[in-house]
């Protein structure tokens, strides 16, 4: 039981609840911005340069093996156009992390308020006897 309970208070800290909020946030945002790149970035990008759809890009190591129309050995590739479109995921996500956290970070900041002129120091006794006696005499 102990073991138990100590999961639970694991669990239940301030830190792992953030980090589980964190993870689930970001997930989320990562399938936005892939989305993002992959359906609307892409596309243009892909037409500028000839057509190209990036995600079919790829080097053909081995064709497939056929025989009749039953496949008995896929085709082995190297799909360096899977890899560009996961790189400019990467880049995106990346930046727009940058650019949340930059933005907080301005906004967590708060100006420090200029130190307060210091208090005159009050004259000690004798000062303030002094002061007397020069009054008196001017008196007379």
């Amino acid at each position: 039981m102990g073991m138990l309970s100590e999961f639970r208070q694991f669990a239940m800290r301030g830190n792992v609840v953030d980090l589980a909020v964190g993870v689930i946030i970001g997930g989320a945002f990562g399938k936005i911005v892939s989305s993002f790149v992959s359906d609307v970035l892409m596309p243009p990008i892909g037409v500028l340069l000839g057509g190209t759809d990036f995600t079919s890009l790829k080097i053909i190591l081995k064709d497939k093996v056929m025989e009749a129309d039953k496949v008995i050995s896929q085709a082995v590739t190297i799909n360096y156009g899977n890899f560009i479109q996961a790189t400019i995921d990467f880049l995106i996500i990346a930046f727009s992390i940058f650019m949340m956290i930059k933005l907080m970070n301005s906004m967590n900041k708060k100006e420090v308020p200029a130190p307060a002129p210091p208090a005159p120091v009050e004259p000690s006794n004798e000062e303030k006897l002094l002061t007397e006696i020069r009054d008196l005499l001017r008196r007379k």
